[in-house]
């Protein structure tokens, strides 16, 4: 069991697409580490950081290297630094970058984790609830041997070209962009409905901390016992403070939409 424990409140954060998001989003989440993430006790990286991560030996996307190096300068100030893979980054487990290079601890998914003197369940979310049978699936054979070989043996120019054709971002920040609404995953109520259950399932458990929803969610399922989810970057700019004494909060960082919603 991981424990993180200090003064300062601890941060969460889900959900950015980098690669796949406009430059001003990036700019924000580079504005977001060094002001806010810096002045916290640790801060916690909830998947999809990147919309497309491979865990290459020896080279990074170039979109990718801003956000990396200021990682990087946060963990060598001492600030710890978690990351949990999402589905669009889950073949980063590796940690070549990551973890050997710029220290950022992975972590498992699920996994238990002490957080501002709360015991929480965290998960991406991708492959909990009713209707996850084929993301379970999908991230079994994404994070194979033979299928992380196969991704290195591409050239990284080929996989930019693909990438675009293979997940449905880039539509939703158009979306957005165009006023029409990015919208939370279809399946945000199941993620929320499984983390119900598993608070009333598990006394022992005070916090069930989720992504891949983009959907802010601050749920008090029964007395200091909450559903979170932290959003996403596309939409809402979005992040949880998890302060050791007090209610969590859901922040957006200047410029994001306010839009915080429990789904029934």
């Amino acid at each position: 069991m991981t424990s993180t424990t200090a003064a300062k409140p601890f941060l969460v954060v889900s959900d950015l697409h980098l690669g796949a998001v406009p430059a001003a989003t990036e700019r924000r989440f580079r504005e977001f580490l060094d002001q806010e993430a810096r002045e916290s006790a640790g801060l916690l990286i909830n998947g999809d950081l990147f919309e497309f991560g491979i865990a290459y030996r020896s080279v990074v996307r170039r979109d990718h290297v801003r956000v990396l190096a200021k990682l990087a300068e946060l963990v060598e100030s001492g600030l710890p630094v978690y990351f949990v893979a999402g589905n669009h980054d889950h073949v980063e487990w590796g940690g070549h970058v990551l973890q050997q290079d710029v220290g950022v601890q992975l972590l498992p998914d699920p996994v238990i984790m002490d957080v501002a003197g709360r015991r929480a369940l965290i998960t991406h979310g991708d492959t909990v609830g009713e209707g996850a049978t084929r993301m379970r699936l999908e991230q079994r054979l994404a994070r194979s041997r033979p299928a992380l070989a196969f991704l290195r043996w591409l050239h990284p120019d080929l996989m930019d070209r693909l990438q675009p054709y293979m997940t449905s971002t880039r539509r939703q920040v158009r979306r957005h962009a165009a006023g029409q609404g990015g919208g939370p995953k279809r399946r945000a109520p199941a993620i929320e409905a499984w983390a119900r259950a598993t608070l009333r399932d598990d006394p022992s458990l005070d916090l069930v901390i989720a992504g891949h929803a983009h959907l802010p969610a601050r749920v008090e399922v029964e007395p200091g016992r909450y559903y979170l989810n932290a959003g996403d970057w596309i939409t809402h700019d979005s992040y949880l403070v998890l302060p050791e004494n007090g209610a969590p909060e859901i922040r957006h960082w200047p410029g994001g939409k306010e839009a915080v919603l429990s789904l029934p």
